[in-house]
């Protein structure tokens, strides 16, 4: 990441804090213990969807040589919403909401992909988790041509609790997986739907299978298992749309 996309030591990230700005993720070394860093543990507290992880001190010395007082923030390129307050407004306008998961997606190109392709179809919200979730940075956003500009990115806890809340709310929850013996286009994808994609090398996990309504694939021809997740989720998406028009 750039450097402009951080914030280095404890007084900077937790005025940052204070401040309200979009933090993606917060590292800090693993044997930090210091009066300062109890301030940020208090700041903290206000602020519970931001991921802290303890790190050696090396892995901080990847992203900088300045004095980081062993902590740097990564600052978000979006401000994050709560699928819990669109939701509600889809079915207020009349309309079936169309949400699109993503567990486990880490790369920030293929997520951009992923929200470029979402926006095109009129997907009305990304939804990511906290921890094992992408940070929205540059990169992304570029990837995306400016989609992450202009389309809801929620952040939750879990995705375990978001299916959950979409299906109290009346979405058909399909996870998309490899070796699923349902084939996307003979599965119904009309009316409140969620799809669950997730990083083609650790397909979907067992939480969000065992949560789902349905589980569908995409067919492969040739010898490569699986296809990259961001054209898998084109291939999907407009298959949605398809239907959904018809």
């Amino acid at each position: 990441m750039k450097e402009n996309e951080m914030i280095f030591g404890i007084r900077a990230i937790v005025e940052a804090l204070e401040a309200n700005k979009e933090i993606d993720k917060i590292i800090l070394q693993k044997d930090l213990d210091s009066a300062q860093s109890q301030m940020l543990f208090a700041a903290l507290r206000s602020h519970p969807m931001v991921q802290v992880q303890r790190v050696p001190a090396e892995r901080l010395k990847h992203y900088t040589l300045k004095d980081h007082q062993g902590a740097i923030a990564f600052i978000s390129k979006v401000e994050y919403q709560k699928i819990s307050n669109i939701v509600p407004s889809l079915f207020e306008e009349g309309k079936d909401p169309f949400v699109v998961l993503l567990d486990g997606v880490t790369d920030v190109r293929n997520f951009g992909s992923i929200a470029r392709t979402c926006e095109c179809a009129g997907v009305d919200a990304l939804v990511v988790p906290i921890r094992g979730g992408v940070m929205v940075n540059a990169d992304a956003i570029k990837t995306s041509a400016g989609a992450l500009h202009t389309m809801p990115v929620c952040k939750e806890r879990s995705l375990t609790e978001a299916i959950r809340y979409l299906k109290n709310s009346g979405l058909k929850v399909v996870a998309v997986a490899k070796g699923a013996k349902q084939a996307y286009n003979k599965a119904d994808l009309t009316g409140p739907l969620a799809l669950v994609f997730a990083d083609e090398r650790t397909d979907v996990s067992d939480a969000s299978l065992q949560s789902a309504d349905d589980v569908i694939g995409i067919p492969v021809k040739g010898n490569i298992a699986s296809l990259n997740v961001s054209v898998a989720a084109g291939i999907v998406v407009f298959e949605a749309v398809k239907q959904r028009e018809s």
